[in-house]
């Protein structure tokens, strides 16, 4: 698979997750090498700490805060977001306690008044594709419950919650480039509404 394939063919995946097949600890670990090499890795080497979270109890605690969060969002905003994708949400918290690895992304220190929507920007999940894994980053949890959560996966006071990355097998081998509109009818060039031939 090439660079093209591997990023236009690369999707959030939520329901073609396989709850069932464990992920070995080495693709995971090797998946989080090639994250480190991520250009905003470069930035934040020495802050950057993963904490891949396998063990089905400390799933099913950490899922409690993700689905309370998650459904009050869904309910203030679902009718937004087109219906598959919510369906796909939806599928995700009702089983992120299923899927084989939660792998949280942390970085040292605390962002001052930063959208925790910024703070996710070095956590993708096309470092999984190539392994066959899928992905999706969430952190509903980091609005209300991210104290909750680090206390119960003991994370250390200094360092800040991320992401989320629930990893698992896909159940689809072959992910297919989206609909977009071409990008010719969205660009411009050197002054707004000057369409580029």
């Amino acid at each position: 698979m090439d660079a093209d394939e591997l990023l236009t063919t690369t999707r959030l995946v939520r329901r073609k997750l396989d709850l069932d097949r464990p992920v070995e600890q080495e693709v995971i670990t090797e998946g989080l090498r090639v994250a480190m090499q991520a250009p905003i890795a470069g930035n934040q080497l020495d802050a950057i700490r993963w904490l891949v979270v396998r063990d089905p109890e400390l799933k099913a605690r950490v899922a409690g805060p993700v689905r309370e969060v998650g459904e009050a969002a869904q309910r203030q905003y679902g009718h937004l977001v087109a219906p598959r994708s919510l369906a796909s949400a939806k599928f995700l918290l009702g089983n992120i306690h299923r899927v084989p690895a939660l792998a949280f992304a942390c970085l040292a220190g605390r962002p001052d008044g930063a959208d925790r929507s910024t703070r996710r920007s070095g956590a993708s999940s096309s470092r999984w594709r190539a392994r066959g894994l899928g992905s999706t980053i969430t952190g509903y949890h980091l609005f209300g419950h991210e104290e909750e959560v680090a206390r119960l996966l003991g994370i250390s006071e200094g360092f800040t919650q991320v992401a989320l990355l629930p990893v698992a097998y896909t159940t689809q081998k072959d992910f297919q480039p989206a609909a977009r509109p071409p990008v010719e009818e969205i660009t411009y060039l050197d002054r707004w509404g000057a369409r580029v031939s």
